[in-house]
C-alpha cells in the first residue's frame, strides 16, 4: 500500500511539472512572438514611409531662407542645387539681355549643376526655386533631365514679388507628364510658421 502511494505522488508530480512546463512555453511563445511581430511590422512601415529631402535652387537667397525653414519644420534632409557657373548679380538683370534674359528665352538652355545630387533614398522631394519670367528657372529642367524622380513625390514651392506658382507647376507637369508633381505653395519675402506648415501638411 506504501509503494502504491508512493507511485501515486510520483506521478502527479510528474503530471504537474510536464503542465506548468506546457504553460510557461505557451506563454513564453505566444505574447512574446505576437509582440515580435508587431515590432517589426511596425519597423516595417517606418521604412517603407522612407525620408524627405528639401531640394532648392537660390540664386539670391529668398527660396534659401524658406528651404531651411521647411525642412526644419519637416525634419527633412536639405540640398542646394548649386549651379556650375554661378549666376552674378549682373545675370539677373531683368532689362537688356542678361544672363537670365538668354537661358529663359532658350527652349534648350540647360544650364550645368556642379554638384551631385543623391535622391534615391527619398520618397518625397520638397523642389524650391524662384519665379522667373512666370515659371521656373531652366537649371530646374536640367535637374529633371539628370536624376530620375519616378515614384517620387514632388512638392513644389516657390518665391516671387508677386507671381503666383500655378505657371511653374503647370510648366512642371507639362515637362513630364509622368512625375507625381502637388500644386505646391508660393511665398513672398515674409512668411510665417503657419506658411511653412501648410505646405508639409499639403495644404496648398
Amino acid at each position: 500500500m506504501k509503494k502504491v502511494l508512493i507511485c501515486l505522488i510520483a506521478i502527479i508530480t510528474v503530471f504537474t511539472i510536464t503542465g506548468c512546463n506546457k504553460k510557461e512555453e505557451t506563454k513564453n511563445n505566444t505574447p512574446e512572438g505576437t509582440k515580435s511581430t508587431e515590432t517589426n511590422k511596425n519597423n516595417s512601415t517606418e521604412q517603407n514611409n522612407g525620408k524627405a529631402l528639401v531640394l532648392y535652387f537660390s540664386a539670391t537667397g529668398n527660396t534659401k531662407k524658406v528651404a531651411e525653414k521647411v525642412a526644419l519644420e519637416s525634419k527633412s534632409d536639405i540640398i542646394e542645387i548649386i549651379p556650375k557657373v554661378a549666376y552674378k548679380e549682373d545675370d539677373l538683370k531683368y532689362s537688356g539681355d542678361c544672363r537670365a534674359n538668354r537661358e529663359q528665352n532658350d527652349p534648350k538652355a540647360r544650364p550645368e549643376i556642379k554638384n551631385d545630387i543623391d535622391i534615391t533614398k527619398y520618397d518625397t522631394i520638397y523642389l524650391g526655386y524662384p519665379i522667373w519670367w512666370g515659371t521656373i528657372p531652366k537649371i530646374i529642367l536640367t535637374l529633371l533631365d539628370k536624376y530620375d524622380f519616378t515614384n517620387k513625390t514632388i512638392v513644389p514651392f516657390c518665391t516671387s514679388g508677386s507671381t503666383g506658382i500655378k505657371g511653374s507647376v503647370s510648366d512642371l507637369r507639362n515637362y513630364n507628364n509622368k512625375l507625381n508633381i502637388k500644386d505646391g505653395k508660393r511665398y513672398g519675402t515674409k512668411f510665417t510658421d503657419k506658411d511653412i506648415k501648410d505646405l508639409i501638411n499639403g495644404n496648398y
